[in-house]
């Protein structure tokens, strides 16, 4: 991961989360995955500007700490703490090295993973995750879908964004997606690729159990017949995936 890429794209990164797509699946697969989080202690991993955060406090969490390696992003998320005190705390740092010395009872990483850039990487960002779980705690997630054929990575456009990747697609090569935000403004950023099985290997590794893709889900209130039909090209074939675990 890049801090300054994100730092220059906080913003229109921020923006992003109005789009369709981040309300009506991603957010809506999250709190299905996080189920009842009343009481518990959750540990936000790349929290980006602070949304999940705040959303995961309001849902009852007892207590909420965002961590993101852009210095712009977690400037973002104090503000909008400041504006609207939840008593979420951000810092600023690099997950492949975080050690915070506490366990969670969840630990949310929305996008962290497909920033892994290698096997070694991957399963060092899952030790991070398993060092601050408490034992039976949960990790959840989403993640850009290493399933997702490349042949379908132009179709997304109405939603937002399209994908790009090179033609002979190998392991730990980019995953570009470029972002059409409703305002008009463009941006971009690169994911990178490893195969569906390696993400099993590395939480098994790490010592996470009962790990497993899942949905994406689609709100229910998108499903009826005359909104189903907007859904097709991503439902068929989901650029991004949730997932589950615990320690």
């Amino acid at each position: 991961m890049d801090a300054n890429s994100y730092d220059r794209i906080a913003q229109e990164y921020r923006d992003s989360k109005q789009l369709d797509f981040r309300k009506q699946i991603e957010e809506y697969t999250l709190f299905k995955l996080a189920g009842d989080l009343t009481g518990l202690r959750v540990l936000d991993l790349a929290c980006g500007e602070g949304i999940y955060s705040r959303k995961l406090k309001l849902k009852g969490a007892k207590e909420v700490v965002g961590v993101d390696l852009s210095a712009e992003m977690i400037a973002l998320a104090d503000d909008s703490e400041r504006a609207e005190p939840l008593g979420c705390r951000y810092l600023v740092h690099d997950v492949l090295d975080l050690d915070l010395g506490e366990q969670y009872d969840v630990v949310v990483g929305m996008y962290l993973l497909n920033y892994a850039r290698s096997r070694e990487e991957l399963n060092q960002f899952c030790q991070v995750v398993y060092t601050h779980l408490k034992p039976g705690g949960r990790y959840i997630g989403f993640n850009d879908n290493p399933m997702n054929s490349p042949l379908f990575y132009g179709t997304y456009r109405k939603y937002g964004f399209v994908k790009e990747t090179p033609k002979e697609r190998k392991e730990g090569d980019f995953i570009k997606y470029r972002m059409f935000n409703p305002d008009g403004t463009e941006f971009s950023f690169d994911n990178f690729f490893l195969p569906a099985p390696t993400y099993a290997e590395a939480f098994a590794a790490a010592g996470l159990r009962d790990f497993q893709w899942e949905g994406p889900f689609l709100n229910p209130q998108e499903s009826l017949p005359e909104k189903q039909s907007y859904w097709t090209e991503f439902m068929n074939q989901p650029p991004m995936i949730g997932f589950s675990a615990r320690r």
